[in-house]
């Protein structure tokens, strides 16, 4: 294990952060080489909406390795493409379902936005494409899609609920604003569902909260059921031909049986409303922890898709920063085998992307192993010695 390390790049990737080597996986539960178990509140950044190998996608991979078929086809429409397709208009939105292309891209991260980029230029003949920067987020959506030497952009690209920082909700008011002033000016509204998408947040697509019908939706991750997998779903009437991705692995025949059963599972088992109930017992938890600890700020989210940002309240030299702290509290929660992943500039916010499939006993278990950890973390801190009057855990 030492020697494979020191040959590779000194770059820390995703997967080699935690000091874990996981041998096998099934839902919530990893198990490493140790035989220890864990609970992964990560699901692979949020790309495995079923959790771990379940019985379904592996089934939908297994058949069609057993049927001889090609396992990668460009160009090429087949039956495994025919049924991810059907099953997928099912879940849009009815605004745009009864009405939808699907183009399948490369699986990469930036592959779908560009994409999709393509499309709302081809499409209006217009080159600027308009993403909200955080101030815009926050004030009124027309600054969104101003007119520049009288020409208004070829589209805004938006998040429902916003990734970066951990999730974040957008208002619904100002989406359904934006959706306005875009209809109003004929800007094709792009709604990036590569964080939030398949029942995520609550709903199976973020933009549903708000209600607003996006143009185009760009899909990533979780649709390709926990293979690599990437795609627009954009208007018929965008569609002139002139922006057909040339992808080399936009036809996995794996990838798109495996996201076919996820899809299929979280529709008809209603799994979004299970991570609407079960991210609010969560929430409700994680924001009594911050009138508990010192050291926990805002909690945010929607349904499965939670952020809980930790401070460094002043506890004297060599308490550190909330940074610190928050690598603190996550191997806290790794020593009691729960796995959460941290983000944000500062790489203080911790962040829970528990699977859908996740049941109430195992949500209680995360959260009393969370609730242990920050408490820990907590001790250490005041250990420091907190000045007189700072306000410690009770």
């Amino acid at each position: 294990m030492r020697r494979r390390q020191a040959r590779e790049s000194a770059a820390r990737t995703y997967a080699r952060a935690l000091p874990v080597v996981p041998v096998r996986a099934r839902g919530l539960t990893i198990e490493d080489a140790d035989g220890r178990r864990y609970l992964d509140c990560s699901s692979g950044a949020g790309s495995l909406a079923l959790g771990h190998n379940h019985p379904v996608v592996l089934e939908a991979i297994r058949k069609v390795l057993d049927s001889g078929a090609p396992l990668q086809v460009t160009g090429l429409t087949t039956p495994v493409e025919d049924a991810f397709v059907a099953e997928l208009l099912r879940t849009l939105p009815p605004g745009l379902a009864g009405h939808a292309r699907v183009r399948f891209c490369g699986p990469g991260g930036t592959e779908p936005v560009a994409t999709a980029v393509a499309l709302v230029r081809a499409a209006t003949g217009r080159a600027r494409v308009v993403t909200p920067t955080d101030a815009q987020y926050a004030a009124d959506p027309a600054t969104c899609c101003p007119a520049e030497g009288g020409e208004a952009p070829a589209g805004v690209l938006v998040e429902a609920v916003r990734g970066e920082c951990g999730p974040r909700p957008v208002p619904g008011t100002w989406l359904r604003g934006l959706r306005r002033i875009t209809e109003r000016r004929s800007v094709p509204l792009v709604a990036d569902e590569t964080e939030t998408g398949v029942g995520r947040t609550g709903a199976f697509w973020a933009v549903e909260h708000s209600g607003v019908t996006p143009d185009v939706l760009v899909l990533s991750k979780a649709i390709g059921g926990s293979l690599p997998l990437a795609a627009v779903v954009h208007r018929t009437d965008l569609d002139d031909g002139r922006a057909a991705g040339a992808a080399a692995f936009r036809g996995n025949q794996l990838a798109l049986a495996a996201g076919t059963a996820t899809l299929a599972h979280v529709r008809v088992h209603r799994l979004a409303e299970h991570a609407a109930r079960v991210g609010a017992r969560i929430l409700a938890r994680l924001r009594g922890l911050a009138g508990e600890f010192a050291c926990v700020g805002a909690v945010r989210g929607c349904g499965l898709a939670i952020a809980m940002e930790l401070t460094a309240p002043d506890c004297g030299p060599g308490a550190g920063t909330a940074g610190e702290l928050a690598a603190a509290v996550q191997r806290e929660c790794l020593r009691r085998g729960l796995i959460v992943d941290l983000t944000g500039p500062a790489g203080n916010v911790l962040r829970l992307l528990p699977p859908l499939i996740v049941t109430e006993e195992q949500t209680s278990a995360v959260l009393d192993r969370l609730a242990d950890a920050v408490q820990a973390a907590e001790r250490s801190r005041a250990d420091h010695g907190p000045p007189p009057g700072a306000r410690t855990a009770r």
